[in-house]
């Protein structure tokens, strides 16, 4: 049986580019994502251009029998997955007091929930194995608290540390865990979230390919915590270094116009 790498959040930015770059090392593919007519044309440019498998399941996460469904239809193709991709996810942008309290709760079910499920659904089948990958896609925002997008700065700060804690758990048992954490990315995910950045923030801004890459080389190295970008492996430091009432103010300014 051969192995396969499930990515979640296929469709775009950082999970495309994950899953381009297992497709160039003759890994096949488990692609979820919502949009079933994209995930059909990715997969049906990659089997062409690199000659992978590629199954594609439209899901949407949000909804708690997603998981389950995805777990289902891999057991039923005979499929193992070795690599566990964890990408999908997304933002809201606003004062939690404005913001839509049904957007903030799939916040937390894709960004959270969805992800513990994947988690616990996949990773004992590699734990009997000793062999496996995961990545759990978190971001620079898991190391503060963030004004205007508090949600999100908090579930990302949940995916830090269930990460950190699962790599020190797994790592005897032969299974590798990362967290990635991003500074900003050029990807849908700002217009879905509706953020508004200053100048200075935007200078920022990495190329999904880029980090997707760091990612990737961070997963094959075991690296428990994946942050692209020399300016972005500041930051962790400095939130440490400066007081929390700084901190705050710092993310709040940043996403200010």
């Amino acid at each position: 049986m051969e192995g396969y790498a499930l990515v979640t959040g296929a469709t775009s930015g950082i999970g495309l580019e994950i899953a381009l770059n297992f497709a160039r090392d003759g890994i096949h593919l488990i692609l979820v994502a919502r949009r079933e007519e994209k995930l059909n044309e990715i997969r049906e440019r990659i089997e062409a251009q690199y000659g992978v498998k590629v199954l594609v399941l439209a899901k949407d996460l949000t909804r708690e029998e997603a998981p389950d469904e995805i777990r289902a239809e891999v057991e039923k193709r005979g499929i193992r997955v070795d690599y566990l991709i964890n990408n999908a996810g997304f933002g809201s942008f606003g004062r939690l007091k404005d913001t839509d309290y049904e957007k903030e709760k799939d916040l937390v079910k894709l960004n959270v929930l969805s992800l513990l499920q994947m988690n616990k659904l996949f990773i004992p089948a590699m734990v009997e194995r000793h062999f496996g990958y995961v990545m759990n896609v978190a971001s620079l925002a898991a190391f503060m608290p963030g004004p205007v997008m508090a949600n999100y700065y908090a579930s990302k700060a949940y995916v830090l540390s269930l990460s950190e804690a699962m790599h020190e758990e797994l790592k005897e048992e032969g299974v590798k865990v990362s967290a990635l954490c991003p500074g900003p990315v050029r990807t849908e995910f700002q217009e879905r979230a509706e953020m508004k950045k200053t100048e200075t923030a935007k200078a920022f801004i990495m190329e999904a390919k880029k980090v997707a890459d760091a990612g990737y080389l961070g997963l094959w190295r075991g690296k428990a915590v994946v942050i692209p970008g020399t300016f972005e492996k500041m930051v962790p430091v400095l939130t440490k270094l400066m007081p929390r009432c700084l901190v705050r103010k710092a993310a709040f300014l940043s996403q200010k116009e």
